[in-house]
Formats: structure tokens, C-alpha cells, sequence
């Protein structure tokens, strides 16, 4: 027993001496490793009697608890040392001083999204936010993908060990705001929203597709909504932020939440309709899934599809930043690279 305290008062000592964590794990190996002191204890254990080995046994275990408590008490002392040592050595502020207002810039796809926000305000829609984590109901069965549809393939999603998922795309958004503002339309007020927000989908990244992204969702709700709306609305955006006419076409697409549904692609303006890896080489850039909201939607909104009809958007901030500032490969938006990403300056 003399023995175990002595080694106890040693360790100790020799605690109090480290001051690093290369030098603890060097003593943690000394007295706990297979050759240790500490076990090297339980060696000696063959001389004595079966009732001195329990108690000799409990003691060396008893201190061989004590000994790897008092190793990790001691990491977390030299951990919390370092940190303090790093904020002390850190440059001091003067949190007083005025700010300089000339470093930075808004993000290419902030300057697009507040510009496209001012636009439909204009035209008297109103922005909404909206959650990144959705539940499945919200992102696909509300508007008419339900379990097991094959148009769920289309969508490689990044779901969470409680059920819920990423949004893969801001319709997910549209069941919410048909029920928020549907009962404005007995009184005949038509629903008029956007709601931008980042999506997700699991996919390989190129110059043209990222799994992280940003959209703008829109719909209008009324009686007698037509696809003149939807294109009315549609070009004077496009006219408003390039500040020109812009070639479109619109050509028939598969939605679930939309029918008839379309894809309004843009003239490729970084290659002028020619050809480039942006574009894959077609002349023409895919920005906007839209379409006439599908009655289904309507009616698990609350919306009697009878009485009312709508058309819906999925606009591309990416991509339609991509376009106008002329951004060759999308990955540079969440590059984090200042020498891509400080050029930009507020438009307004």
C-alpha cells in the first residue's frame, strides 16, 4: 500500500510540472500505458494471498481512476490556456472608432436577389421567408410529388436523421403561402408573392450546376390568371434588371407542380448565344421553370380550383446573376475567393 501512495504523490508532482499536451501524453503513457508504473503494480500481485490481492487489486484500480481523471482535468486546463494565450495575443480594436465603409461588398447574388425583390414590389408582390428545413409534406406532397412519384428522382436531396430534408427547391414555400394569404381572394385581392431562399441537391457540380444554390420563387393567384401573366411578369423582370431587351423562349417542361408547365431559358449573354461551357454549349441558359399552378396545389392550399387560377416561377439568382454579371463558372459564387467576389459594388 506504501507503494501506491508514493506512486500517487510521484504522479502528482510530475502533473503539476507539464505545461503541454505532448508532455502529458508522454506521462499518461508512463504511468497508464501497458508498461506504465501504475500497471506494472498489478505485476507484483503473485506473492500475495487472495484477500491482499482484492484489496492490493481495488487500491491500484482506485488510483489508476484517479490518475486518468486527473490526465484529462489536465487537457482541458492546457486547452483553456491556450485559448486564453490566443485572444491575448490577438490585435486589440477600438470598438469605438468609426467604421471604414469602404472595404467590402455585397455578394453578386445579394445584389441580384434585392434587385429582383424591388422589382416585383413594384408590380405590388410582396417578399416572404421561408425555412431551409422543410418537412417532406412541405417540399414535395403539398405540391403534388407524393411518395414514391418517379419526378422525385429528378431531385437528389440531402435528407436529416429526423425526417426532415433541405429544401431542394422554394416551391416548398407555396402551400404556406396559399393558405396565409387565400382568404384575401373572396374579397378580391389576388395573392402576389415571391419568396427567394438556398436550396440543395445532392449533384455533381460543374460550370453550370452547384448542390448549393439560390432561387426565387413567385406566384400570382386570381380568376382568370393566363400565360400572358406569367410571361408579362416574366419579361419585364428580365428587362428591368439587364436594363435591355433580352431573348427568351419558352418551351414546354415537365413539373409536377404545374400544368401546363414550361422552361423560360434565356439568350446566353456571356457567350452571346454562340456556345460555351456555361451554357453547355447550346446558346441558351435554363432560368426559369414556370407554369399554371396545378389544381392539385391549389386545393391542398385551401384554393378552390374552380373559382381560381395562378401561375408559379422558380426563377435561378444564381444563374441569372451568372448572366448579368457575366460569371463564367458558377462555383466561383461560393468560392469565398475576395479576388472573384470583391469586384462587385451595389448597383443602386
Amino acid at each position: 500500500m506504501d507503494k501506491i501512495s508514493e506512486l500517487r504523490a510521484e504522479f502528482e508532482k510530475k502533473l503539476t510540472q507539464i505545461a503541454d499536451l505532448v508532455d502529458l501524453d508522454k506521462l499518461r503513457v508512463d504511468y497508464l500505458g501497458k508498461k506504465g508504473s501504475i500497471t506494472a503494480l498489478l505485476k507484483n500481485m503473485k506473492a500475495l494471498s487472495n484477500e491482499e490481492k482484492k484489496t492490493f487489486g481495488a487500491e491500484v484500480n482506485k488510483l489508476k481512476g484517479y490518475a486518468a481523471k486527473r490526465v484529462d482535468e489536465k487537457i482541458e486546463e492546457l486547452r483553456k490556456a491556450e485559448v486564453e494565450r490566443e485572444i491575448a495575443a490577438m490585435p486589440q480594436f477600438d470598438i469605438t472608432a468609426p467604421a471604414n465603409t469602404a472595404r467590402g461588398s455585397y455578394h453578386p447574388i445579394t445584389l441580384v436577389q434585392r434587385q429582383c425583390e424591388s422589382i416585383f414590389k413594384s408590380m405590388g408582390f410582396t417578399v416572404e421567408d421561408y425555412p431551409e428545413i422543410v418537412t417532406d409534406y412541405e417540399c414535395f406532397e403539398a405540391v403534388n410529388i407524393p411518395k414514391h412519384h418517379p419526378a422525385r428522382d429528378m431531385q437528389d436531396t440531402y435528407y436529416l436523421t429526423n425526417g426532415q430534408l433541405l429544401k431542394s427547391h422554394t416551391s416548398a414555400a407555396q402551400n404556406a403561402i396559399l393558405k396565409k394569404y387565400g382568404s384575401r381572394l373572396q374579397n378580391g385581392v389576388p395573392i402576389k408573392a415571391i419568396f427567394p431562399g438556398r436550396c440543395f441537391r445532392n449533384e455533381a457540380t460543374d460550370a453550370n450546376h452547384e448542390n448549393t444554390f439560390f432561387q426565387m420563387e413567385g406566384m400570382m393567384v386570381d380568376k382568370d390568371i393566363s400565360i400572358s401573366n406569367l410571361i408579362f411578369f416574366m419579361k419585364t423582370m428580365l428587362s428591368e434588371v439587364f436594363q435591355r431587351d433580352v431573348k427568351v423562349r419558352l418551351r414546354p417542361g415537365f413539373f409536377p407542380f404545374v400544368e401546363p408547365g414550361f422552361e423560360l431559358d434565356i439568350n446566353c449573354l456571356i457567350c452571346g448565344g454562340e456556345g460555351c461551357p456555361s451554357c453547355k454549349h447550346s446558346g441558351w441558359l435554363e432560368l426559369c421553370p414556370c407554369g399554371m399552378i396545378h389544381p392539385n396545389v391549389l386545393r391542398e392550399g385551401g384554393i378552390d380550383p374552380e373559382a381560381y387560377t395562378g401561375f408559379a416561377f422558380g426563377l435561378g439568382l444564381t444563374r441569372l446573376a451568372m448572366m448579368k454579371y457575366k460569371v463564367k463558372d458558377i462555383r466561383d459564387f461560393n468560392s469565398g475567393s475576395l479576388k472573384a467576389l470583391s469586384q462587385f459594388t451595389d448597383d443602386e
